[in-house]
């Protein structure tokens, strides 16, 4: 069970198998299944660390990984947002700037990698996918928990979320403007 676990390919797919499941308690947004979803969602989100944390400490870097990990990401983060707006516990537009950029960054990312320069991901964009996780874990739960309001906590780390979403993806398309024109 620990080499599993310790596989950083393998808490890549767990993050992507995560999906669905997340997805499917969504569409019973009853207290039980949003706060299950919730826990799901942030066990696959630690996962981001971990695999890459393995990778690094074990030597386990692969082209696999390099690939599959950015779109495990991408999808458990779009996935809880689209659920979130059908819902209609989040507005659309946000949800779509977010996805926006996040197309428009692994674009310019393919170009990056093309041409061999380094794509290491911002401390800007580390601090976006913070408040974006940050954000989806209260939203996921929505109702009231522990006297808190959940939906009004995740409402504002996604504002946070939003911000740092745009100001990353600025820097990204500035930063690397000269391989744009070319």
């Amino acid at each position: 069970m620990k080499n599993v676990f310790s596989n950083p390919n393998s808490l890549t797919f767990f993050r992507i198998l995560a999906v669905p499941v997340i997805v499917v308690l969504m569409m019973f947004p009853n207290r039980f299944c949003t706060a299950l979803a919730a826990i799901f969602f942030a066990a696959a989100a630690i996962t981001d660390y971990l695999d890459g944390f393995f990778a690094r400490k074990q030597g386990l870097v692969t082209t696999l990984g390099k690939v599959m990990d950015p779109v495990a990401d991408k999808l458990l983060v779009s996935s809880a947002f689209i659920m979130l707006v059908s819902l209609g516990w989040v507005s659309a537009w946000i949800v779509c700037v977010i996805i926006g950029r996040e197309l428009a960054v692994t674009g310019l990312r393919n170009i990056i990698a093309e041409r061999g320069e380094d794509l290491s991901a911002s401390q800007l964009g580390k601090f976006k996918t913070g408040f974006q996780i940050a954000a989806i874990i209260p939203l996921l739960i929505h109702y009231p928990f522990l006297g808190l309001n959940a939906h009004a906590i995740g409402t504002f780390f996604l504002w946070g979320a939003l911000a740092f979403t745009l100001w990353s993806g600025i820097h990204y398309f500035v930063k690397f403007r000269k391989l744009l024109q070319t």
